[in-house]
């Protein structure tokens, strides 16, 4: 699990993975916090390269989650061991991280490439223990000085945005990303462009498009994604802004009509599941084999009855 380091603005580096981004966020020599961990056994890439950007045996003064699934969890604990450190998220994210709830299911009706992959992907929640701390609902976040925390639920309960005024730096986790993972080509591609958050665990689009265009009205001028490349310069936040404007959810899927509704403690209800074809073509398509092997079998022994009749 390699990961390439890209300075995207003083003080954030973002680490590039395959798939999924996360970011070392304060100037090396000082202080420093990173923000999401990526996909499991990527511990070893990221100390080897928080050493490189820290210095040897450097550890941040903390580990903060955007929210908790799977793919911005997986190297939380091996890191939050290795370096001793508490993890932060949002007050709504914590039944997921103490080992209280798991995640809704995904949802693989939506369509696409990512959300056909989903149907393998792990929902279940883990536990941090006393590790967990709470960011604050909203305004400075002291751990990381001159930011400022927005609650941006929708692809999560407690998903949170970072956003550094002074130079328009936003940090957004899934909020929204920067590339189009419903499409085979364009994750391949890694094409640029500013889209929706990632459709298959996206469980409620009202409040998803609620948050876009909050953050839209930042009008940043970096964007740092959890998944897609960084991009800055003078267009982004009019993209973003046309985003906010043309948000659309998908035609289909278990959320989009109805979504799923939380507490303090996870999950309190769920719209009804909407019915998969996959598992049932599946099926069948197993049963059709079952079947060719049973039939090939029988004719099979037919042929060898009928032989040892011709030799009697």
């Amino acid at each position: 699990m390699s990961h390439s380091i890209e300075e995207i603005a003083p003080g954030v580096a973002c680490a590039h993975g395959k798939i999924v981004n996360f970011y070392y966020v304060g100037e090396p020599g000082g202080p420093w916090v990173l923000v999401d961990t990526g996909m499991p056994l990527g511990a070893p890439s990221i100390i080897r390269t928080a050493e490189e950007r820290f210095g040897k045996d450097s550890r941040p003064e903390a580990i903060v989650l955007t929210h908790a699934h799977f793919d911005h969890v997986g190297a939380v604990r091996a890191l939050a061991e290795h370096w001793d450190v508490p993890v932060y998220v949002h007050a709504m994210e914590l039944p997921f991280v103490t080992g209280r709830a798991d995640y809704p299911p995904f949802d693989p009706t939506v369509g696409g490439f990512f959300p056909a992959l989903s149907r393998t992907f792990p929902e279940k929640g883990i536990d941090l223990g006393d590790r967990v701390r709470l960011l604050p609902g909203s305004g400075p976040v002291d751990i990381m000085p001159g930011w400022d925390i927005h609650h941006t639920p929708g692809h999560a309960p407690g998903h949170v945005s970072f956003f550094r005024a002074s130079d328009g730096v936003l940090i957004v986790g899934d909020a929204f990303i920067t590339m189009d993972t419903d499409s085979f080509r364009d994750t391949m591609t890694q094409k640029p462009e500013i889209t929706r958050p990632p459709s298959y665990a996206t469980c409620d689009w009202d409040a998803a498009r609620d948050s876009v265009q909050r953050l839209a009205s930042l009008r940043p001028k970096v964007v740092g994604t959890g998944h897609g490349r960084p991009l800055s310069g003078p267009t982004v936040a009019d993209d973003l802004e046309t985003l906010a404007r043309t948000f659309h959810r998908p035609a289909h899927g278990r959320y989009v009509n109805q979504p799923a509704r939380f507490d303090q403690n996870g999950v309190v209800s769920l719209p009804p599941a909407v019915p998969d074809p996959v598992p049932a073509i599946a099926a069948g398509v197993g049963a059709a084999a079952l079947a060719g092997v049973a039939i090939a079998a029988v004719r099979r022994h037919q042929a060898e009855m009928d032989l040892e009749d011709e030799d009697e």
